[in-house]
């Protein structure tokens, strides 16, 4: 298959608003590890607070390779470009399959975190209906 300089350049708005999600998702997960940090220098309730550690310890490294595979997606893209460019079409061809599949797995990872983050909400969630019955 042939392809031209324009079908890689497609990709660079695309990579470029999923690598600020996922930034926001890791500021998000900054930002409650600190607040966690200072429930857990302030109560006693250190095991309920070691669970959500665990949680967002395993989030952090999700978003930690979605961001490498999405960066590394880009720069594959980009030199698929160059070759492109200079006429290596068959080279470049290669280099934007693999920037696709970088990008695949990084969405991948993506759907692995967003899984996880809803299931910790969930037992969030769960908690604060139990806590709701038992006081009626």
């Amino acid at each position: 298959m042939v392809i031209s300089i324009n079908i890689p350049a497609l990709l660079f708005p695309a990579i470029s608003l999923l690598l600020l999600a996922y930034t926001n998702r890791f500021l998000v997960i900054a930002q409650i590890i600190r607040e966690l940090h200072k429930k857990y220098l302030e109560h006693d309730d250190k095991v309920l607070i070691m669970g959500q550690i665990k949680n967002l310890r395993r989030r952090l490294t999700l978003i930690r390779d979605m961001q490498i595979l999405g960066v590394l997606s880009f720069f594959f893209c980009v030199l698929s470009m160059i070759f492109i460019f200079y006429g290596q079409l068959d080279f470049g061809s290669y280099l934007f399959g693999f920037s696709l599949i970088l990008l695949l797995a990084s969405l991948i990872y993506s759907l692995r975190e967003l899984q996880i983050s809803t299931k910790a909400l969930d037992l969030e969630l769960s908690k604060m209906e139990l806590g709701r019955r038992t006081r009626f």
